[in-house]
This record gives structure tokens, sequence and C-alpha cells, in this order.
């Protein structure tokens, strides 16, 4: 077995480590506020439940590793304490790591990722529409850990009140887990379901900006074949294409005998070019698939 000090390690080794081992993990989907209005959503790994009464659940925004700065939800929290911790299950993964995406302040992840906000009860944060329940919290204190790279800042948000869509309820309205479908965060890129599927891989974004769902066509975003998670992946390339580049799509073999097969046929060649597209993205020719939507 091989040992290492914490103290001999990097910030960034002692992350990999820790996140690689410490897993899964269950996502705290927050949505804040601050004094002027701006909303912001952003997921969180290192969360949890700590008590349940008072119902408590904590979660904390880190020190970027890289460059030390704090985050949008952290600063947040601190003006208006109040958030919505929404719950993420398996039809809203590719959307909700989309709105990870480090986007400037005053941009709006609801908009960006494709989400439905949904006026809160008790408090000004909105809820996803989309997550399956939804908890509104006061922020009753700010932890800080310390000041250096890494270093953690624990939300203690004490649930108000509690939003539960009804599909995932049992006979007994209780919770029934087969039909909540949760994912959870490992290490990396790599995340599991809570199904005997097991383990699935979703790109995080970090390096590039996503152009985001809004970016997308009427009709690509409201498309009927076109899943939330396929348009999460459309809208996590950095750039459109170019009128050129879609031109030449059309000559690309399966996308030619869709174009000859519906000549006259505006529909069917819209639903029909949306099912190609799926199909690329489900092999993860997620540029092939966005230039063949915009034809």
């Amino acid at each position: 077995m091989v040992s290492f000090k914490t103290e001999d390690l990097t910030v960034l080794d002692l992350q990999n480590y820790l996140q690689y081992a410490v897993a899964p993990r269950p996502i705290c989907f927050a949505s804040t506020i601050d004094t002027e209005g701006n909303i912001n959503l952003s997921p969180f790994s290192f969360f949890n439940m700590f008590s349940t009464n008072p119902p408590i659940c904590i979660f904390s925004p880190s020190r970027r590793v890289r460059d030390n700065t704090t985050k949008h939800s952290l600063e947040n929290v601190l003006q208006v304490k109040e958030c919505v911790i929404n719950i993420v299950n398996y039809d809203m993964v590719q959307q909700m790591s989309l709105a990870s995406t480090e986007y400037a302040k005053g941009v709006n992840e609801f908009e960006k990722a494709g989400f439905t906000m949904l006026k809160s009860d008790l408090v000004r944060p909105p809820r996803v529409a989309e997550a399956p329940v939804q908890f509104e919290c006061v922020v009753n204190e700010v932890i800080s850990l310390g000041d250096h790279h890494g270093a953690g800042n624990l939300v203690l948000a004490e649930i108000k009140v509690i939003h539960i869509n009804e599909a995932i309820l049992d006979e007994n309205g209780r919770i029934d887990q087969h039909k909540i479908d949760l994912v959870a965060r490992l290490g990396g890129d790599w995340y599991c379901r809570v199904t005997g599927d097991n383990l699935f891989k979703v790109a995080k974004p970090l390096a590039k900006l996503g152009i985001g769902i809004d970016r997308l066509p009427h009709s690509v975003r409201f498309s009927k074949v076109l899943s939330g998670n396929d348009l999460g992946m459309l809208g996590n390339v950095e750039y459109l294409p170019s009128d050129e580049e879609i031109d030449l799509i059309s000559n690309h073999a399966e996308v030619k005998e869709v174009l000859d097969a519906t000549i006259g046929d505006a529909t069917n060649r819209e639903r029909e070019l949306h099912e190609l597209a799926k199909k690329f993205l489900q092999n993860g020719a997620v540029e092939l698939a966005l230039k063949v939507v915009l034809l």
C-alpha cells in the first residue's frame, strides 16, 4: 500500500485523491441571489444532510484551487442568507453540469443550462422546476475553513419548505428510490447513477465556456426528439459552427440520405435530422450533431 502525508502533496494532487476516494457524493444544486437580484445556479458535491431536527443541510463552495478566488454562490449567500437546494436526478445531469461553467457575474445559469425558474414560496431564489425535490432554505451560518487555495466554506442551510414531484412517490406517499433516479459525483469526470447501470461519465466544463442552450435555435431547444441531456451536450460546445461548416455537413452520407428522402417535407426533415443528431450524440459526436440540427 502506498502512503502519503497530506502536507507533502500539492493541493491539486490532494484534491484528486480525496475526490476519487470520498465518493459517491450527493449533489447540491444551489440557486442563490445577490442584493441586486442577480440569480446564480451552481452544483456542489461537497454536500450532505447533517441534522433532521432542525433539518440542516451543509454544502461547501470551496475557494478555487487554481487561483484562490471565490464563487458567486458564496458571495450571494453572504449577502442574501437564503438558497434553494435542488436535488439532481439522471434526466437533468448534463444540464446540471453545464450550469457549473464559470459564467460571468450576472449571467443566469437557469437560462444557459435550459432550466425553468419556479417561484419559491418563502425565499427569494427561484427553484429548478425540473428537479424532483427542492428544499427552500435559510442560511443560518457560513463557516470559513481557511483562506488558502481549496479551502471550504460551510454553508449551514436550514430547510424550511420541501417540494416533491408526485411522480417519484410510492403508494404510501414516500419517495420511491427507484423512481427518483439519483446521481452522485465521483472523482474527475466520473458520476454514478443509482440504478443497476451504475457508472457513467460526464465531461465537466472547466477550461471552456459553453454557448448555453439559450444560444440554440427555437426549433432545437423545443425539439420533440432531443432530450434535456441532448441539449445539455449541444449547449456545452464552445462556439456555433459557421454557415460554411454547416453547409458542408450536407455531404455527409447519412445526412444526405435524410435530405434526399425529405425533399419538400419540412416537418419530417426536421424530425429525422434531430433523430440522426441524437444518434451522433449517443456516440459522442457532439460537434457533428450540432451541425446537423442547424441545417
